[in-house]
């Protein structure tokens, strides 16, 4: 319950900030908000969670390197068993028409609240989401990404979740 409160201050303190300075940051339409929902390690039946979140993306900060254009993301998500997952990291785009591929590494923080035990606080995202352009400077996508320790912790079962994000530039 306390992961859960933490998310939803974080989430409006995000949100009415934008809100806030829109106009300013709408002219230049650099920032990124990705929300998100899906099923979070749907590959184990017995932990198997909603999960709900957001990811922040700033294009200013983008860099052209030989590996593409990569900007940095943060965000968190939340599942239904209040484990949480705080991470930043970087992601990288591919545009082929209408479509987006846009691969992701991230590491971050679990909490395990009442859902599963990844092994270890600190984990790492690996993450693939393809997207369509919609009008409005807007998407729609699916994702999958993996959680994974690296083997930090006394063990490492790894977590798999897929989600429909919509995206949204202001």
């Amino acid at each position: 319950m306390k992961f859960k409160r933490i998310f939803i201050i974080i989430f409006v303190f995000f949100m009415g900030s934008s809100l806030l300075f829109a106009e300013e940051v709408k002219l230049e339409k650099n920032t990124e908000l990705n929300v998100y929902t899906g099923m979070f390690d749907f590959s184990d039946d017995g932990k198997r969670s909603t999960l709900i979140g957001f990811q922040h993306q700033n294009e200013e900060l983008n860099r052209d390197t030989f590996l593409g254009n990569l900007s940095p993301v943060t965000g968190g998500m939340m599942t239904a068993d209040n484990a949480a997952y705080l991470y930043t990291g970087v992601q990288a785009q591919y545009k082929i028409g209408n479509l987006n591929f846009t691969p992701s590494f991230a590491p971050g923080f679990y909490s395990q609240g009442d859902g599963k035990d990844l092994g270890h606080a600190l984990e790492f995202k690996s993450e693939i989401q393809l997207s369509l352009d919609l009008p409005s400077d807007s998407q729609f996508g699916f994702s999958y990404n993996h959680l994974s320790n690296a083997s930090l912790g006394d063990k490492n079962p790894g977590a798999n979740s897929y989600m429909f994000n919509l995206l949204k530039k202001f």
